[in-house]
């Protein structure tokens, strides 16, 4: 409505012969009216729910006791006989529910609420408008089924190559690390409850704390004990400690380090056991002595920024600010949260976020054929992945429009990755390495990695990409169904139902699996009723990658027939080729935004989100569109205040 007036009135009073200053002094007024009857209407239709949905309820199980002279509890729910008189109550509805969450009312003895009529209570009392979301969490007292508590977990087995990388300079390799974890949550390993501990776990963890102290003390031998004065092997022992759990060592603790070292004259002995440690293992966050949503401390604040965007251990700048007390002062978070980007460990950013949220976490088990596919072999997938972790790792860390993920006029590639792409036939030796360069040992030309510019539409944005044309292909040729699904699910957020049962594949599906052309055989697959309406969503968006093989490349033809990457939505909106399908996209743009948006806050909080969480995707997106910076994201999670404060239910936590 607002922006219709907008659009009307600029049209009928002449919008260029204003000044901004004018058209803002001439509609203000107007925008305000015009917002005070969207909120009024609001409000009276949440009158109008509870006289529906809540009022029967009331008057069926809840005034024979809270009405008449001496209501129960003083509250006299006779009082609110229509929707007006129960808006016009306002906040003393939160109070009711906290008593029915509680299990408070009604008491016991009187009828009590069916679970279909607690349901229809609290659902009503948590859509009443314009509440203060953004300074609240999802409690007891607020949801009846609460997700801001987040429960202790371990570190996830990426997080947990990092902190040893970040404390000892020992590279893991992927085969002394634990298990692959599972994902929760929006889809992500940092959600306690889908991070077990196994004994398989524990032996990992004995392995590389032996071998990580061993080189670590290997590349400086004045650790060894014969060299050291005990008052430096102390310094040492509590700094390495406080480094790796995340907060100062108490006394007794660090005495127990000391005659460790004491009965054994190693060093090794008090760093290995820091490191099998639950201080080291564990995100412990622990609880007061009350219960109820309160602020982190300066230490466990330290810690869920350090994992955010490190996916590691604070460093020692970071662990000084929170000794100072002064991390949550807004200026000082701004500066760290940029001196951490600044930093390589925020390769993370990609690494672990990207790669999650783009389904590409696991793309070394999506291989081509090699019968088909002859050329490939496994550097092509490593390459592919970093591509897609340095990309989305440099609009965060620089500050890129976040949209640069949909479509872009550059691609970060090393020679071989660009002679794949067709854009040049090497890179030079010569050329400098692209900020955030990982790579080690000898500098070749394979491991320069450089911002290319890119014109013809053909490359720039993740759609593609190399790893996502990969991931979404079969073993031996391409899939427009997969393509399309990807681009509907982890670009824009919107959910697609699994096939329905005993539906053929293309090969088996009887005239369809005879026709030569792939796109011929999906309209035969997409003419029965049962497939329809999700195959017309998604066939046409994955035509549009039809011109690139199963391994990313460019193509123009298929077994020697032309390939028609053109594609009509439900819609009615119409392209042809990959550079009309991600203009198209960027038509898209807020849907996608609100979709990474979202994602990112999931994977900050580590777990699925509530109302309370949607401040945080508000205020991004506002300032994602007032200032084009995908950094901002970040900056608005760490200010925001699920990720500041925590839930502690003891009655939740106790066995």
């Amino acid at each position: 409505m607002v922006k219709f007036f907008v659009s009307h009135f600029a049209q009928n009073v002449g919008l260029r012969a204003l000044t901004r200053a004018t058209l803002a002094l001439s509609i203000y007024p107007w925008l305000t009216h015009l917002s005070l009857a969207d909120e009024n209407e609001a409000m009276i239709h949440w009158g109008k729910s509870f006289q529906e949905k809540v009022l029967p309820i009331i008057e069926k199980k809840c005034l024979s006791c809270h009405s008449g002279e001496t209501p129960d509890g003083e509250f006299d729910l006779s009082k609110f006989p229509s929707g007006e008189t129960a808006v016009a109550a306002g906040d003393s509805w939160d109070r009711v529910a906290k008593r029915v969450r509680l299990n408070e009312m009604p008491p016991q003895g009187s009828p009590g609420l069916t679970d279909p009529e607690k349901g229809a209570f609290h659902r009503w009392v948590d859509s009443r408008p314009n509440q203060d979301l953004c300074h609240q969490l999802a409690s007891d007292e607020t949801q009846s089924w609460y997700r801001g508590y987040v429960t202790s977990r371990r570190l996830s087995r990426y997080e947990y190559s990092c902190a040893i990388r970040d404390l000892t300079g020992y590279h893991v390799d992927n085969e002394l690390l634990p298990p692959s974890d599972g994902a929760g949550g929006l889809g992500f390993d940092t959600v306690g409850d889908a991070l077990f501990t196994s004994e398989i776990h524990l032996e990992a963890y004995l392995s590389v704390a032996l071998a990580s102290v061993e080189s670590m003390i290997a590349r400086d031998p004045s650790l060894t004990s014969t060299t050291m004065p005990r008052e430096e092997v102390q310094v040492r022992i509590a700094r390495f400690a406080k480094h790796a759990w995340r907060r100062p060592i108490e006394a007794a603790e660090l005495d127990r380090l000391m005659n460790l070292y004491d009965r054994t004259q190693s060093i090794q002995q008090p760093y290995q056991a820091i490191l099998l440690s639950p201080h080291f293992l564990f995100v412990l966050e622990p609880e007061p002595e009350s219960s109820g949503v309160q602020r982190l401390t300066p230490h466990q604040f330290a810690t869920r920024m350090a994992l955010l965007l490190w996916s590691s251990v604070p460093d020692e700048e970071l662990l000084t600010s929170a000794d100072r007390a002064d991390l949550f002062e807004p200026e000082v978070i701004r500066f760290q949260m940029h001196r951490m980007l600044a930093d390589e460990r925020a390769r993370a950013i990609g690494e672990n976020f990207g790669l999650q949220w783009l389904g590409l976490k696991d793309l070394n088990l999506s291989q081509p054929d090699r019968e088909v596919f002859s050329d490939f072999d496994p550097q092509l997938t490593a390459d592919a992945i970093e591509e897609t972790v340095r990309t989305v790792s440099a609009v965060f860390r620089e500050g890129k429009p976040l949209s640069d993920l949909l479509l872009s006029d550059y691609v970060i590639v090393n020679s071989r990755l660009a002679k794949h792409y067709g854009i040049a036939d090497s890179l030079s030796i010569d050329d400098s390495l692209t900020a955030g360069s990982k790579a080690t040992g000898p500098i070749t030309a394979s491991s320069l990695w450089r911002t290319v510019s890119v014109a013809n539409g053909q490359r720039g944005g993740v759609p593609t990409m190399a790893s996502v044309l990969i991931k979404a292909s079969y073993p031996r040729r391409t899939s427009p169904v997969l393509r399309g699904r990807w681009i509907l699910e982890e670009l824009l957020g919107s959910k697609v139902p699994p096939p329905p049962p005993n539906v053929p594949s293309l090969e088996e599906g009887g005239a369809a699996a005879t026709t030569a052309n792939l796109r011929e055989r999906l309209e035969l697959h997409r003419k029965k009723s049962e497939c329809a309406s999700c195959h017309q969503r998604m066939d046409p968006l994955g035509f549009g990658l039809e011109n690139y093989d199963a391994l990313g490349r460019w193509r123009t033809e298929d077994a020697g027939v032309a390939i028609d990457a053109s594609g009509t939505l439900p819609s009615g909106e119409s392209f042809a080729g990959p550079s009309e399908l991600k203009k198209l996209l960027m038509m898209r743009k807020d849907e996608f935004q609100q979709h990474a948006i979202r994602k990112l806050v999931g994977f900050a909080l580590g777990r699925d989100l509530n109302k309370f969480d949607q401040c945080i995707v508000d205020t991004s997106s506002k300032r994602l569109k007032e200032e084009n910076r995908a950094d901002v994201i970040l900056e608005e999670i760490l200010f925001s205040y699920p990720f500041q404060h925590r839930y502690y239910s003891k009655a939740k936590s106790s066995p």
